[in-house]
């Protein structure tokens, strides 16, 4: 199982909106006669590639799967039907397919006389398949929020210069990240200051994400930014009432409801936003914007995981972080579980998750199950 966990691993990036899949089958004495995995979404599944290369030697021997083999007719046929006309005797998956279009394997293979059991590794699996995993369940894109700053959290210096806190190894991680993601999500505000390019670089075979720019107004992107390039769709999300005209015929434009909170302006629903980018098969947002639209997010309950990248310096002044998320006693802090460290050249990078071990255990939109979060609605424009 743990082979079948790396094989897996090999399909992140390539294989939205479909999950990854890992598979490994044994002969009857127990020896590896085939592996594979799903290479990407429309092609065959980890079972196909693994049956294909055993061959003959899957008669009577045992499969060993990340996912529940599928039982439903899609773009390719239902893997279990496929294992039991390969002889397969045993199946051994570790994540129950929780997708009511697609679940049912398990109990096919029983009903044919195939020994199955789940289960082995379910938390590693679940792990690995954490985005599709919350797709599914809850009907909304995986958030991961990723920033880079000092020790002491700041992003920029007071008068605003902040190119580089993170050295060339930090950096070129985070294009690894872009790569892993259907979509990179910033603000106005970085739109405006930045001029972000948001395609993946250096990342051989990277499929490129949707970049998507936060533009409540309608002012930030203008025609010739480097977002609007070829080298990656783009997506421009602007209020319902706002003026895009600049924009028509440029970008491809998502008109949202706006947050309304009491008395103060506010910027778009980042709830709508979430469904909207799901409806488009989007299952993991990778969000790089600034301190106010992560603000908003967390504010909203709405990111997943963090991932900091941490430089060796000190600024003692400077933009912080992390915005307004409508935490103002210790009691309301979100407490993450550190998940991973790594040295990348000087910096250090450290991966931070909410308290549940899977999508298939956490309420929907929650960081930290359990936490007290203020409930007032995220106010920033962005």
């Amino acid at each position: 199982m743990r082979r079948a966990l790396d094989l897996a691993a090999r399909g992140l990036g390539s294989t939205s909106p479909n999950p990854v899949v890992g598979c490994v089958i044994l002969d009857r004495a127990g020896r590896t006669v085939g592996e594979g995995w799903h290479q990407r979404a429309g092609g065959p599944h980890a079972e196909i590639h693994a049956l294909a290369e055993a061959g003959d030697d899957a008669r009577g021997g045992t499969a060993v799967v990340t996912l529940e083999p599928c039982n439903h007719t899609g773009r390719t046929g239902p893997c279990s039907r496929a294992l039991i006309g390969a002889g397969i005797a045993r199946v051994v998956y570790a994540v129950a397919d929780p997708d009511p279009t697609a679940t049912g394997g398990a109990r096919a293979l029983a009903d044919a006389g195939v020994d199955v059991e789940g289960g082995l590794f379910a938390d590693e699996a679940a792990a690995g398949n954490i985005a599709w995993l919350t797709s599914v369940l809850h009907h909304r894109p995986y958030v991961t929020w990723k920033f880079a700053a000092t020790l002491d959290g700041r992003t920029a210096a007071a008068d605003g210069s902040s190119r580089w806190i993170t050295s060339e190894a930090a950096r070129a991680d985070v294009h690894r990240l872009r790569a892993e993601a259907d979509a990179v999500l910033v603000g106005s505000g970085t739109a405006r200051a930045d001029d972000p390019h948001l395609a993946v670089r250096g990342v051989p075979g990277a499929v490129q994400p949707l970049r998507v720019v936060l533009d409540t107004h309608a002012s930030a992107v203008k025609r010739g930014a480097r977002v609007l390039d070829d080298a990656a769709p783009a997506l421009i999300a602007v209020a319902e009432d706002a003026d895009a005209s600049e924009l028509e015929g440029a970008a491809e434009l998502l008109r949202l409801p706006r947050a309304r909170p009491a008395g103060r302006a506010a910027g778009l629903d980042l709830h709508a936003l979430l469904a909207a980018l799901h409806a488009r098969e989007v299952r993991s947002v990778l969000l790089e914007g600034g301190a106010a639209l992560a603000g908003a997010f967390v504010a909203e309950r709405l990111v997943d995981r963090v991932v900091g990248y941490l430089a060796p310096v000190l600024l003692g002044a400077g933009p912080a972080v992390l915005g307004d998320a409508g935490i103002s006693t210790i009691a309301q802090a979100l407490r993450l579980t550190v998940c991973e460290t790594e040295r990348l050249g000087p910096d250090l990078r450290i991966t931070a998750s909410g308290a549940a071990a899977s999508a298939a255990s956490a309420p929907a939109g929650a960081v930290a199950p359990g936490s007290a979060v203020a409930t007032a609605t995220a106010t920033e424009e962005f």
